[in-house]
């Protein structure tokens, strides 16, 4: 009897550990119809959240790069670089999080790709495992362009608003690959929050947050692209 359980609790465990990588293989080639935040959200819709949702999937090709360069430099400046994991940045998280699980975000492009696309909204220690899990395996199975790609076509930037293309065409009536260095911007800055902040009309909030990171992209410079 023991014996049995012990077998079946290792096959249980070995296709949990099996399952991520050919997820991740499949995304590598598979556009997602759908994914995990987006899947949760019409389960369980936050306050404000519309009946129908909106996206439109793009290629890297048809996205402007300066969109491309405004979420690196808003959200992970390293991105081109790491191998995934920001290990500073989690071991501070871990640092300030109390034993219910991480007070805060801090994650890279990777990591938000993975949570949004295989995982559901949680701040548990045990969810960050599994996103690490994934992560390691997009790093490993993708490149970067694939990761970008990725993100940018999942990504929530406003209720129901899923990709940069719904984004673009949502709050500025033109398709992502006309955006400009300021449009750009403005829709990165609502990442953090994008139920409380809005790309346009600018608030104060938005107009300094868009200046930031347009500075950021100046620094950077399009060569940021080409490492990708």
């Amino acid at each position: 009897m023991f014996v049995r359980l012990k077998r079946f609790l290792l096959t249980i465990i070995l296709l949990l550990l099996a399952l991520p990588p050919l997820l991740v293989m499949a995304g590598k080639y598979i556009d997602p119809p759908v994914w995990g935040w987006q899947l949760h959200r019409s389960l369980f819709p936050p306050a404000g959240y519309p009946s129908r949702s909106a996206h439109d999937w793009k290629p890297l090709s048809a996205i402007s790069p300066y969109s491309q360069l405004a979420v690196i430099a808003s959200e992970d400046q390293r991105f081109p670089n790491h191998s995934g994991i920001d290990v500073n940045a989690v071991l501070t998280i871990l640092k300030q999080s109390g034993s219910d699980g991480p007070s805060r975000g801090g994650s890279t492009i990777t990591q938000q790709t993975a949570k949004n696309l295989f995982l559901f909204p949680s701040r548990t220690f045990i969810r960050k495992g599994v996103e690490l899990y994934f992560t390691l395996w997009m790093e490993w199975l993708w490149d970067k362009r694939r990761i970008l790609e990725m993100y940018l076509n999942i990504v929530e930037f406003g209720p129901g608003v899923y990709g940069i293309e719904a984004a673009s065409q949502t709050y500025f009536g033109i398709p992502a690959a006309r955006l400009s260095a300021q449009q750009s911007a403005q829709l990165a800055a609502v990442l953090p929050n994008p139920y409380r902040i809005h790309p346009a009309p600018m608030t104060d909030y938005v107009a300094k947050r868009s200046r930031w990171i347009r500075q950021q992209m100046r620094q950077l410079g399009m060569q940021t692209l080409e490492k990708l």
